[in-house]
Order: structure tokens, then sequence, then C-alpha cells
């Protein structure tokens, strides 16, 4: 396997590998990850569809990427996924599946066209005192000393930041700025978290540091993640004869570890509260998702609260087994184990009328039954004891939404602190709870809070133990490689897995796992699309570090006079135009 950009490879076909026709494939897990890596097979290796075969321990595929109205509950969803322009794996895999909205267009057209004609952008990143603009105007208010925080982790290696939270490599002028406030709620960074996965995250997506603001950096899908992106992948595996087997709760996978030849010869399973299994050859191809960020996952409703679940974990017990096996399999531990570390709570709320949609108009700026962008992306509450933020996409957001609905996605970094109006921790709170404390700081008149959050809106909290848990501080070698050394017939996928340079919590890292998966077992003899390069182009990186100071020009010691014959001297020249493109010089 190999990366590559451009044209040439990018419509190239490849040939159809030598021997596949003999190999068969096991799948772990039905999420993201598992299903791009199963259509990659299909697509570029020409693997027969039917002899795929995807277990799953829930009742449906997707993973994380989930959307779903739960009977006597109401609509649910446990996360959003923003993209972007550069998710080259995603798209690579999307131009190839069906729309099930247009016919004759692919997922990717669809996707393409509903963004060029709706782009996204917000109009109100962030609230204070209740539902007022916090007049973070696009501003980073970044210190010298924080500008100078950034640019040493930017040029910092990988090992100098292996094991640090990022409170040890940024100081307090950093944590205090807007930047810490958009990023930090975007990605759902905490200060606790991995200094390595914040430098990785700057490199990945410096060409969008101007769009960080306002997020007309990212795109939307017209629905949830499930309808927009899981079915229509989800329909075409199944036309293509893969075999997915639900309630199957895969325990365990044996290894023959040999020298430096490392085969996965059996995969043990219960379904249907029976053991079972499956003995496997060097022809049999296994791909695992290991962790899981959704895992214990916990529903609650209007007048129940969400639960911690802490107890057995499935998915990270199973990476636990492998990899007591052999050391190039992975540290579980090091995500797993730290759930206060890695816990929050998201919760989605159903209008029932247009009662409180009036105030979401006010804060939008955008009339939230139009059927196009609304909130451009989250509002943060810059105020929130939980620190909430809320978005509403396009409506519906489901397709069996009624017209006069309105789905919104609430979450909260701080599950553990007093609300504003409830006086309560988010994790103790019913949904009907959760719905007052968003009302109040919409800036609804408390005395119609209790009504409206229990007669306008519907509410189901979802708490989540794992969900930041690849975010912990970690260092090479607690990831295992997605084809592990000497592995003849085997690979880890997903989040936990870990590949080149990209970064973690998107839907391309998923997709890019699953892809290199599938080619390097398979041997196909066509390039993995590299992680874009903005990072080595001076044009994004002037333009990110003249964002980055608010637009201030870099100032040049010494009088003006000398000033001045400097940028004589520049100004005919390539670094001259380039200077003054990215506004670090001005217009003199």
């Amino acid at each position: 396997m190999y990366y590559s950009s451009g044209n040439y490879e990018a419509f190239a076909r490849p040939r159809k590998p030598e021997g596949v026709d003999d190999k068969s494939a096991w799948f772990v897990g039905a999420g993201l990850a598992s299903m791009s890596g199963a259509a990659f097979l299909i697509r570029d290796g020409q693997l027969a569809g039917d002899k795929i075969t995807i277990l799953e321990r829930l009742p449906l595929p997707g993973g994380a990427l989930d959307g779903i109205k739960k009977p006597k509950k109401g609509f649910v969803i446990r996360g959003g996924r923003e993209m972007e322009n550069h998710f080259e794996c995603l798209w690579d895999l999307f131009r190839t599946v069906p729309s099930l909205e247009i016919e004759g267009a692919s997922v990717l057209d669809e996707f393409y066209w509903l963004n060029k004609d709706d782009p996204n952008f917000s109009l109100q990143r962030a609230t204070v005192k209740r539902g007022q603009d916090a007049h973070t105007d696009g501003l980073f208010t970044l210190t010298d000393r924080a500008q100078k925080d950034i640019v040493k982790v930017f040029l910092a290696t990988r090992e100098e930041m292996e094991d640090k939270r990022i409170d040890e490599v940024f100081g307090k002028d950093f944590l205090a700025s807007n930047f810490w406030l958009y990023w930090r709620t975007m990605f759902a960074f905490e200060e606790w978290h991995s200094a390595l996965e914040m430098k990785l995250y700057l490199h990945r997506f410096i060409h969008h540091i101007g769009g960080l603001p306002d997020f007309s950096a990212l795109k939307f899908t017209k629905y949830n993640q499930y309808e927009s992106l899981v079915l229509p992948l989800y329909r075409w595996l199944l036309d293509q004869g893969v075999t997915f087997r639900f309630d199957t709760e895969v325990t365990d996978i044996d290894f023959d570890i040999t020298g430096e030849r490392k085969q996965a010869t059996r995969i043990h399973w219960v379904a249907d509260g029976e053991p079972g299994g499956v003995e496997l050859t060097a022809n049999d191809l296994v791909l695992a998702t290991i962790g899981s960020l959704t895992e214990n996952s916990d529903e609650g409703d209007q007048h129940t609260p969400a639960k911690l679940d802490e107890g057995p974990a499935p998915a990270w017990d199973l990476w636990r087994r492998i990899a007591k096996k052999d050391p190039s399999f992975g540290r579980p531990d090091v995500f797993g184990s730290h759930i206060p570390q890695t816990k929050w709570e998201s919760a989605t709320v159903t209008t029932l009328d247009k009662r409180i949609p009036r105030y979401i108009e006010t804060i939008a700026k955008r009339d939230p039954f139009s059927g196009k962008v609304v909130t451009g992306g989250i509002v943060t509450v810059k105020d929130s004891a939980w620190l909430m933020s809320w978005t509403v996409n396009r409506q519906p957001h489901f397709k069996q939404q009624s017209p006069d609905q309105i789905v919104v996605w609430v979450y909260a970094l701080f599950v553990d602190r007093l609300g504003d109006f409830v006086n309560k921790t988010m994790q103790d709170c019913t949904g009907e709870e959760i719905t007052q404390e968003w009302l109040y700081h919409l800036g609804v008149p408390e005395s119609e809070i209790p009504a409206l959050a229990a007669d306008a809106a519907t509410c189901v909290p979802v708490m989540m133990p794992y969900v930041t848990a690849f975010f912990m501080p970690r260092k090479a070698g607690d990831r295992p490689d997605v084809v592990p050394p000497g592995a003849v017939n085997f690979a880890f996928i997903g989040q936990f897995a870990e590949t080149s340079r990209d970064c973690i919590f998107t839907t391309e890292y998923s997709v890019r796992t699953g892809m290199e998966a599938a080619y390097r077992l398979l041997d196909i003899e066509r390039g993995v699309p590299e992680v874009f390069d903005s990072t080595y182009d001076i044009r994004s990186l002037l333009a990110a570090t003249s964002r980055l100071r608010d637009g201030a020009e870099v100032s040049l010691p010494g009088p003006d006079f000398v000033r001045n014959r400097l940028i004589k001297k520049l100004e005919d020249t390539e670094i001259g135009v380039l200077l003054r493109d990215s506004g670090l010089l001005g217009d003199d």
C-alpha cells in the first residue's frame, strides 16, 4: 500500500488482485470503518460481496453514526459529524454509493449540490447573559504569549508531545482565548486531553483556521448521519451480497504468532445466547474495529436521567483480550480506563410547536423551518456552568419528522457541575430538566420555562462514558497499526487504530482505516489518498498566521525607513505577493 494524490491516481481503476477469488472477509463491528472497508474490498479489490460477513452486537449498522426515532421517547442523535472538502477517503467512498434521494446521483453528488446551493456558516457563534450575542466577533484574542504557544506546539516533534496534556503545553493566556473556546467546543477537547492530538488537529486543519469562528469551513448532510450516510451505504452493501449478522457479539480472536508472522486463526462470538465462531485460514481476512466511543451509551427520556454505565464494556473488553496476545496490538487501558475524563452527555430536543422555535430564530438569525442552514454549527453558551452548546441543522433532520417540529442537538462538556437554572448536574437531569436549562440560556422568560419544557418539547438525554477516550494523552504504540508488523490476514480499524498523520473523531479517519486495511490485505495496486497537505502549503500557513493574529500586521524591529526599504525590496517578488495576500504586511 502507498499514498498518492492527484487525478492520475484518483481516477484510475486497479486490476483484480492476484488470488482474490480464494479469499473471504470477516468484519468485527458494523460501524463506518467496517462498512467502508467492505466497500473498498468489493469496488477496488474485486472481492465478491457474498464472501464478506459483518458481525455486529447491536441490531442495526452505523456504530457512532446514528439517528433514530425511538418508540415513546422520540428522536435520538448521540452526536453529529462535521465534514469538509478534504475528507479524501470519505468522498472516494461515497462517489460510488448511490443516493437514496436523487435518481442517478451518488451520495457525494447529493452532498456536493446541497452544500453548493446552501453553504454553511454561522451568524452567531456564542451567547452570554441568556441569549445575548457574546461578541466574540470572529476574533481569536490570542496574546503574543498564546501565539507563541501555538507556534511551539506546531513546530514540535510528535515525540515531544507524547503523553502530555494540553494544559501542560499551553499557558493561561491561550486557555482564556476565544480560540480555545471555539476549538474546545467544536472538537470536544478538554484541558486534560492529549497535546499530541491537539497538534495533529492543528496540522490537519490549518487551511480552515480562518473558518473556525463562523464554521464556514464545514459542510453537513441533508438529514441525520444515519439516513444520509449509513443507510445508502448499507443498502449498497446488501445489493452486493454482503451478509450482516446482527445481535452477534464477538468475544475474542485467536492468533497464531510464530516469530515475526502473525495470523488470525479463529473468531469467537455469542449469538442468541449461544457461543459460536469460525475457524480461519490465511485466506480468511479479519478486519476488527477496536474500542468504541459510544460503548455503554445510556438513554434517558423526558422524565428519566441517562445513567452513567461503568459496567462491563464489550468492545473494550474484546480489545483487552486481543491486546494481551501481542505487544503490537495496542494498550486499550490508556484510553478506556478514564471515564471521569472521557464522558460527556448530549440530548436531543424535539420542539412540538412554534413557541420555542421563535427563540431559536432570534439567536440563529434564520428561520428554522426554512429547510436551509439554521445555526450553521453549534452555538456555545459561553457563560454556561455546563459549557453547553447546541445546534439546529437543516430541517427536517429526520424523514419521519412532522413539518411543525424542530430537532435540536444539545451537548455539554462539564456534566458534573450544577446548572444555572435547574441547580442540578446535567448527569442527574431528566430530559425535561435539560430542556429547562437550555431554554434559560435561550432567553425564555423564567416564568414560562417550566411549561414550555413540559408541553412544547420532548428530550432524550444520552450519557456516553467513552466519547472522548481517543483524546487521552498517549504515545507511540498505544494504538496498534492498521496492519501490525507480521500480520498476514488481519487488520485493526476505527478510531483506535494508528494511521499516518490524519486525526481522529472524524468520519474521514474511520473510512481511511477501512481503506488502508483493504488495500494492504489485498495488495490493491491503487494509492490511498494521502492526507491533505495544507500543513506544507506556505499560502495556508501565512493565511493562518494572519488569522491567528486577528489580522494584525507583523511588526518589524527598527525605524520605519528600514521597514519601508525592506518592503520595497520584497514587493515585486513572489514573497512580497504572498505576504500582502495574507495581510501580514498591510497595504503601505
